[in-house]
């Protein structure tokens, strides 16, 4: 039996006659009829009661326009299944990058667009530029997330720049040294460091701080741990940690962890979306990047803000 004929059957008999069935599915009334001939011989069996009027379905008819029902509802559902991976409101996403800023910023616009876009699923995981440049060579990523220097764009990727990096000293809310008026490089050495994830941008900066205090050195009492392991430790203990200002301000509503107003060298690199040029071939990609791009724009303004609310002292 073909299904074309099942589903013009159910129209039929849903519309109450050939007429208006042949209108509901956008062919001529002499086609429909035609087919449905077609089907009574396959079957042997009458579809309609003879000479009744308003059009009745015998219940052979009935039975079998069910099964028509159910097929043209699941050609729909397949139609608005392709509609959607070609809107990019249903397929999957994998995306991998830096883990603080996966953590504390890019984990929530996932969430957000999620909301928007239930039907898109999302695979996380984590690495630096190296290992996320890889990824996306390889097709095991859609979409890395890591910061970039003055090196230029990895060999066969664009890189979308989305925010300028900028680092601070944290410290727990309560910090004995946030009641100094000025703090001196001398200071900072008299409390445990936290040392951030081997091979994370993060650590380079940190050795920078490191040089710039001259005879000072940091005691680096806790390394390795993730950002909640890190924001854990921190607010139990007095160690100081290098962050990202924009994980701070992630966090800031957690009322957990404090910015110092110490000037530190500052890395000449920004944070951005990292992928492989063409990569439109998965539509729900391209509209995560490009949600990915508006987030930060409608942030930035905020952020800025924040930054400029700090007295930054050397």
């Amino acid at each position: 039996m073909s299904e074309i004929h099942l589903i013009q059957l159910s129209a039929v008999v849903d519309a109450g006659s050939v007429s208006k069935g042949a209108a509901a599915l956008g062919v001529s009334q002499p086609a429909l009829s035609r087919s449905l001939s077609q089907l009574e011989a396959r079957v042997g069996k009458p579809l309609f009661v003879r000479n009744r009027r308003p059009l009745q379905a015998t219940p052979l008819g009935v039975q079998l326009a069910t099964h028509g029902r159910r097929i043209l509802l699941e050609s729909r559902r397949a139609s608005e299944a392709v509609q959607s991976l070609v809107r990019g409101t249903r397929g999957l996403v994998r995306v991998g990058g830096v883990p603080f800023f996966m953590d504390a910023m890019i984990s929530r616009i996932i969430a957000s667009f999620h909301n928007q876009h239930p039907d898109v699923d999302f695979q996380q995981s984590y690495g630096n530029l190296s290992e996320v440049g890889n990824g996306l060579r390889a097709d095991q990523l859609d979409i890395g997330i890591v910061p970039l220097g003055t090196s230029g764009e990895p060999e066969g990727l664009a890189f979308t720049a989305i925010l300028a990096a900028r680092n601070v000293v944290c410290c727990r809310i309560g910090h004995p040294l946030q009641q100094s008026k000025r703090i001196s490089t001398g200071e900072l050495g008299h409390y445990p460091w936290i040392a951030p994830l081997p091979g994370s941008p993060l650590l380079a900066d940190l050795f920078a701080i490191r040089s710039s205090l001259g005879s000072v050195d940091l005691n680096i009492r806790y390394s390795g741990g993730s950002l909640l392991s890190v924001m854990n430790y921190m607010s139990e203990t007095d160690a100081l940690a290098i962050l990202p200002f924009s994980v701070w301000f992630a966090e800031r509503k957690h009322s957990r962890l404090a910015v110092l107003p110490v000037d530190i060298p500052q890395p000449q690199r920004n944070l951005g979306i990292l992928q492989v040029p063409g990569f439109a071939t998965n539509p729900a990609a391209a509209a995560f990047a490009d949600y990915v791009v508006q987030s930060f724009e409608s942030m930035q303004q905020l952020i800025l803000r924040h930054e400029n609310a700090v007295i930054w002292r050397r």
